[in-house]
């Protein structure tokens, strides 16, 4: 009982400052920033993530340990990533900027979070309506990639909690045998510290580790899809019993 409120306390500390960074760096960067070009603002709002990402560290001990940064291609690429948390939104980021994330169109419309979250020329499509979904993500992702920006997709579509898998979607895969360009799978256990749709943050190490880049030359959407989710439900497995032992 006593532990459950001082991690209440913790956790609401830390939303507090979450409230406040994202109050400052939405308003900031529409006031100062829309006006300039994404390779310039992003660098901006970046920071936005690292802060974030920072202040939960500091007053929730939320730590990281990552493995296969040495992985990321210099060139735009794809990356399929595990979703089990909001915490890999903003660590990914961090890591694989200039990207831009495929999420659904209603987190435009928050305030102060949803405005400077535009500005990062996100893919915001319609849950909705898949068909138009998957067809906005083809070709704003294919224009994203064009430009030297790297896209991130959720194969789950959705947050899954630590002992889910969920269905690997296509889309992500397709984007990439489409624009030809490599993909990277990226496992991790934030769910965790941050288990989704829940308030308090639980303290711990998160484990991330970065694929080697593959090759979408001659393969299949099908085949890179059945990839990604062996190599990431795999290494969540190591994770677990990592953290067992």
């Amino acid at each position: 009982m006593i532990r459950t409120c001082w991690l209440s306390i913790r956790s609401a500390v830390f939303y507090l400052g979450y409230s406040l960074l994202t109050a400052w760096f939405g308003f900031t960067a529409i006031l100062f920033m829309s006006w300039l070009p994404y390779s310039v603002r992003r660098h901006y709002l970046v920071r936005w993530n690292h802060a974030v990402v920072w202040w939960l560290r500091w007053c929730c001990g939320v730590r990281y340990q990552v493995s296969g940064q040495q992985n990321l291609p210099k060139a735009p690429y794809v990356v399929l990533s595990k979703h089990q948390s909001q915490w890999e939104t903003f660590f990914l980021q961090t890591q694989c900027s200039p990207l831009s994330t495929i999420l659904k169109k209603e987190l435009l419309s928050i305030p102060g979070f949803g405005w400077g979250l535009r500005l990062m020329n996100p893919i915001a499509i319609n849950r909705g309506s898949p068909r138009a979904a998957l067809k906005q993500m083809m070709t704003q992702g294919a224009e994203r990639l064009r430009e030297g920006i790297s896209v991130l997709v959720f194969p789950e579509g959705t947050r899954t909690s630590t002992q889910q898998s969920g269905k690997y979607a296509r889309g992500g895969a397709n984007l990439a045998t489409g624009s030809s360009v490599p993909v990277v799978f990226v496992a991790h256990n934030a769910g965790h510290c941050w288990p989704p749709h829940q308030f308090i943050k639980y303290p711990g190490v998160i484990k991330v580790e970065f694929s080697q880049a593959l090759n979408t030359t001659d393969r299949s959407s099908r085949e890179i899809t059945g990839m990604a989710k062996e190599w990431i439900e795999s290494k969540i497995v190591e994770f677990e019993n990592y953290r067992i032992h």
